[in-house]
């Protein structure tokens, strides 16, 4: 439901607290921008926020204005609470259309705050609210809340789980989805956080990894004012690009006889190509550390891969082998997406995955799990890419629930091409341009992993590589740390990094230390504990040949 009316007893309820509290400010509702310019006022106590009402002037985005619902004070004690005492807000933020759902966020204010703010990105097709009171982003040290910082998050702007897109039938809902979310929470947040305090954050962060990823780099092209500091990990940047090549590869599965891949040969190709890799960074650990070196090695992995031909054909070795068609399905993830005309800021491509360096594409996010293509696409059966991708087609591009993404040609669409180009504009986050966020000295940190099998890590480094063109790398290197990490996927990995990436980024904003190499722990349920150092791409954690192959102070970080 959007806004509400004159009747509802909650708003009037809401209507006379904010009387109240437009009389303490001392005149504030003869002048409704006062909120807006952030004037220092007395700070309130948390229940006296329950009921607020956020005037649209308060939110620099077309708005009904916000609503904070609930107001409660969670004590340290309090079952299962690690973040110490916190006043936890939840509202919404009143949609402009009818039918569009609202925006729902919560809001965190610790009672020894630490005068930082940190936002919290979402994941997938969001849906769920981001309550903010856990850790950032491969960081599963002490929250930020526990450390003080306010934090927020929210749903931006619809309800389900993080893989229905059906709300792309909505077009206010997709415009929240793509940017406008972030904007109108931080509004609404920083308010708050200034009636609560008395005084606005000294320094404001994003978090987020995934769609939260692309999140953070959104806001350092649409909002660069409003930030210090973003960690933004494993970024969809190519929103539509990503999608548009899960749909690619669901057609070489489902569409090509023959070119559909068991898990089994899943497993066979990792396996080849773990032979082939492991040790050229020096350790036979498990991770495949040196890329590049093993990309050297991809047309010998491939011929270890092949079947046998005969006169009549290749033949498969029951899971032993690959057929061309299977190939060909693997080399569409490799070579990734080319595109004949350009989506928004000119992205004609999408990078493909490093398949024969190490990704494990049976993961749960991987590739199809089904022995046949099933009715309706789902995450394990018909796989995540494909999933993810026929939805966009259904509900963003064509409007159609029943459309089959099967038959949508994705080089030549047609009278959908400029619908592609308006969903890249509003949900993608490719434009190069951040000359305001660095004239404001802002900083950025990128995690992802190299076996990432779901946002091609080449993706990541073909932005960063291109940011390096436009700024020189000089100047990249004084706002940005990318870390690409061996052996990570999306979330799992046979190496699962866990770094305090809000402390690196608090200390080079707030005290200009600039990250260097970091140590990260494995929290991978096999090898939980082991560590390695964390290096600035394009380097790579090499084994120096001496001391215990589970510590980083036995590794280097060498350069391809």
């Amino acid at each position: 439901m959007s806004g509400g009316g004159a009747q509802n007893p909650v708003r009037r309820k809401a209507g006379h607290r904010a009387a109240v509290l437009l009389a303490l400010l001392g005149g504030f509702a003869a002048s409704l921008p006062a909120l807006a310019q952030r004037t220092t006022a007395l700070p309130l106590h948390c229940a006296d926020l329950a009921g607020v009402l956020l005037p649209p002037a308060s939110i620099d985005a077309p708005t009904g204005g916000a609503l904070v619902q609930s107001a409660v004070m969670i004590a340290a004690t309090a079952v299962g609470n690690q973040d110490g005492d916190f006043c936890r807000l939840t509202g919404v933020i009143r949609a402009q259309t009818s039918g569009t759902p609202d925006i729902h966020f919560e809001l965190n204010l610790p009672s020894r705050w630490n005068g930082r703010a940190v936002q919290f990105g979402g994941g997938g097709y969001n849906g769920v609210v981001i309550t903010g009171t856990g850790p950032t982003p491969f960081s599963p040290d002490r929250a930020p809340l526990a450390r003080g910082y306010a934090t927020f998050g929210d749903d931006s702007g619809h309800r389900g789980d993080s893989s229905q897109a059906n709300f792309g039938l909505l077009d206010e809902a997709v415009t929240n989805f793509g940017y406008l979310h972030l904007k109108k929470v931080h509004d609404a947040a920083l308010a708050l956080i200034e009636q609560r305090y008395g005084r606005t954050p000294e320094h404001m962060y994003f978090a987020g990894g995934s769609t939260g990823g692309r999140e953070g780099y959104t806001v350092i092209q649409r909002y660069p004012d409003d930030y210090d500091g973003v960690i933004a990990n494993a970024p969809a940047l190519n929103f539509s690009g990503v999608r548009l090549l899960g749909v690619m590869v669901g057609q070489s599965e489902y569409r090509t006889p023959g070119g559909y891949l068991s898990p089994q040969l899943l497993e066979f190709v990792y396996a080849h190509a773990m032979q082939a890799c492991d040790t050229l960074d020096g350790a036979a650990d498990g991770i495949i550390s040196d890329v590049e070196g093993c990309r050297a090695k991809e047309a010998q992995i491939i011929e270890s891969l092949r079947c046998p031909t005969h006169e009549a054909g290749a033949v498969a070795v029951a899971d032993e082998c690959l057929t061309p068609a299977q190939l060909a399905t693997l080399e569409r993830l490799r070579d990734g997406m080319h595109l004949p005309y350009a989506l928004a800021w000119n992205a004609e491509r999408y990078r493909g995955y490093n398949v024969f360096q190490g990704v494990r594409f049976t993961s749960m996010l991987g590739l199809a799990h089904s022995p046949e293509r099933l009715p309706q696409p789902a995450f394990f059966g018909n796989g995540y890419l494909f999933a993810q991708g026929d939805a966009y087609i259904k509900y963003f591009v064509t409007h159609d629930p029943t459309f089959d993404a099967i038959g949508f040609d994705v080089t030549r669409p047609g009278r959908y091409q400029q619908r592609l180009y308006v969903l890249s504009a509003t949900i993608g986050a490719m434009n190069p341009d951040i000359s305001r966020y660095l004239a404001r000295g802002g900083k950025l940190i990128t995690l992802q992993g190299l076996a990432d099998e779901v946002i091609s890590p080449n993706q990541t480094i073909a932005y960063y590589n291109g940011l390096i063109a436009r700024y020189g790398e000089e100047r990249v290197d004084d706002f940005m740390r990318l870390y690409m990490v061996p052996g990570f996927q999306h979330g799992n990995g046979v190496f699962i990094p866990s770094a305090d990436l809000l402390g690196a980024l608090d200390g080079w904003v707030s005290r200009g230390i600039a990250p260097q190499t970091l140590i990260a722990t494995d929290i991978a349920q096999a090898s939980n504990g082991r560590t390695r150092p964390l290096c600035r791409y394009p380097a790579f954690p090499r084994y120096t040949g001496k001391g215990n192959i589970n510590r980083a102070s036995s590794f280097e970080c060498a350069t391809p």
